[in-house]
């Protein structure tokens, strides 16, 4: 399911970016201007799409990198916690056979 909002997230921003672009062009060959007035208007135009693409790959990766970190503390935290259960566990365990051996009538442990 993620990774259907994942492509539906990319198809939406490249549908953005290329609609902008297009736009941007046609605005730029429909207006009246002379051609070095229209060629530092597309060159300028076209500077700017670049930035915002920049701008959108370090806001993306940022998010990714903080995406990796979230992830890398969650697993740590839930390894240290069934890390500490098993500890437990295997401690009760060991007592609960320890008090089972005394039970029945000694440890063969010790009476080797």
């Amino acid at each position: 399911m993620a990774q259907d909002e994942d492509g539906m997230s990319k198809g939406l921003i490249i549908g953005f970016v290329a609609g902008s672009i297009v736009g941007g062009v046609l605005a730029l060959l429909f207006a009246p201007k002379a051609g070095h007035e229209f060629r530092s208007e597309l060159k300028s135009k076209a500077e700017g799409l670049a930035d915002d693409a920049q701008t959108y790959v370090k806001r993306a990766r940022s998010k990714a990198t903080e995406i990796i970190n979230d992830s890398r503390a969650k697993s740590d935290t839930l390894v240290s916690d069934a890390r500490r259960h098993a500890d437990t566990i295997m401690g009760e365990a060991e007592k609960i056979l320890s008090d089972a051996r005394k039970r029945v009538g000694g440890d063969p442990q010790k009476s080797s």
